[in-house]
């Protein structure tokens, strides 16, 4: 019997951040597109802290400049799959201890002022609202910000309500940012990672508790983070996948020692027990999460976020794009079974349960 056309992934998509530089091919937008289409991406995940890529304020006003960046990537071979504003949703929560740090991430006439770096990037993040409406995408990705990091670990003892206001705060200030993207009907995707108030299933849960369970409040899946935490990643699918609305292809591998495990006692990538891999050189299953998301009909991009403590970018690059074609699987449209069907009849289904027997 054949069914309706069903959903699938899309891909493969990369992710630019880790790519752009000063030279040539990864300088400019139609430059950088250019390189991926030549490793057989099909689309680009964007960031938009600065210029380099596009400019966040005049794409969210000007139709015409979405256009004309849509046909930069067309005539590069491309597309654009989602916009990423990680670094500006990081500072719209920072906790004092991490200010000196993050300032780095805000334009310089704001350092030093984080209220006024809130502001900014509660405003940067309303901008690609927008900029992704006039870009026709679907889907945005960001990080949370977090004001509890510090207390992430429960000594000392936490004061009862610290962790109820740190949500509620949160909640106070991304209810606004995703009023906004439900206004451009685009779907605003948290990253689940360390560092984050949102870092795993039972604080993303807290947060949706505290913003109404919001439609818009979703989920960037990077099974990496999951797997150095010791999640299960697979049964995070299960659960959360009516969240799911982005997906970063990443590999890791978590090989702990009598020296360290989870926290990696301050050592470097290279040294720890938690590494991120480029795709195939680490632990993740990636068959049973694409089985898993074309299971529950995920039809979002596969974007392959490149972090590997050991190999070169390039190389890495160049080998994602086959190693997640591989994995895109075509839905099936009928059952495998359908040749063996039988006709079916009410009365039919009766008469085979016993049910029309006057003996029964």
């Amino acid at each position: 019997m054949q069914r309706p056309s069903p959903r699938r992934i899309q891909g493969p998509g990369l992710f630019l951040a880790q790519f752009l530089g000063d030279e040539a091919p990864f300088d400019t937008l139609p430059n950088i597109a250019r390189w991926a289409a030549s490793l057989g991406y099909r689309g680009i995940q964007v960031p938009t802290l600065g210029t380099q890529c596009l400019d966040l304020a005049r794409a969210a006003e000007s139709q015409t400049y979405c256009d004309e960046l849509k046909g930069q990537c067309a005539e590069a071979g491309v597309e654009i799959s989602e916009l990423s504003t990680h670094l500006q949703g990081q500072l719209v929560a920072v906790h004092p201890a991490f200010d000196g740090l993050f300032d780095d991430f805000a334009p310089a006439a704001l350092r030093g002022r984080p209220r006024a770096r809130t502001e900014w990037a509660i405003e940067q993040l309303k901008l690609a609202a927008r900029a992704s409406q006039r870009l026709g995408l679907r889907a945005h990705a960001t990080f949370s910000g977090a004001l509890l990091w510090p207390y992430v670990y429960p000594w000392p003892q936490r004061p009862q309500g610290l962790v109820e206001e740190g949500f509620a705060e949160l909640a106070r200030r991304w209810r606004p940012i995703l009023d906004a993207f439900d206004e451009a009907g685009v779907d605003l995707c948290f990253e689940i990672h360390p560092g984050e108030d949102l870092h795993d299933g039972a604080s993303f849960e807290r947060f949706l508790e505290v913003v109404d369970d919001h439609p818009r409040a979703n989920i960037l899946y990077d099974p990496s983070h999951l797997l150095l935490q010791q999640l299960d990643y697979l049964g995070f699918i299960d659960r959360y996948h009516g969240r799911i609305r982005m997906f970063h292809v990443k590999d890791a591998e978590f090989r702990p020692d009598a020296r360290s495990g989870v926290y990696g006692g301050y050592q470097g990538w290279a040294e720890r027990a938690g590494r991120f891999r480029s795709l195939g050189d680490g632990q993740i299953d990636f068959g049973q999460i694409f089985s898993k998301l074309t299971q529950y009909g995920f039809d979002g991009w596969a974007v392959l976020e490149w972090e590997c403590c050991l190999k070169d970018g390039a190389q890495g690059a160049a080998e994602g794009a086959p190693f997640i074609e591989r994995h895109l699987i075509q839905p099936a449209t009928r059952a495998f079974d359908d040749f063996a069907g039988t006709a079916a009849s009410p009365e039919r289904n009766r008469r085979l349960l016993g049910l029309d027997d006057p003996g029964r």
